[in-house]
């Protein structure tokens, strides 16, 4: 089971090392979609908590 982690979390890691040197744009992009993201879930979080307390 751990051996198998260990394949996936490598398989990922060249996947993305791959990614970002044949195409540096389009990883750039995705990383941009990716902080867009949680920027907005912590956005979502903080009215919730706003709201919550009023």
């Amino acid at each position: 089971m751990v051996q198998t982690k260990k394949l996936a979390l490598y398989a990922v890691v060249v996947f993305v090392l791959y990614t970002i040197i044949t195409s540096p744009a389009q990883a750039a992009d995705f990383v941009q979609i990716g902080f867009e993201g949680i920027s907005s879930a912590a956005q979502g979080v903080g009215e919730f908590m706003t709201e919550l307390v009023r």
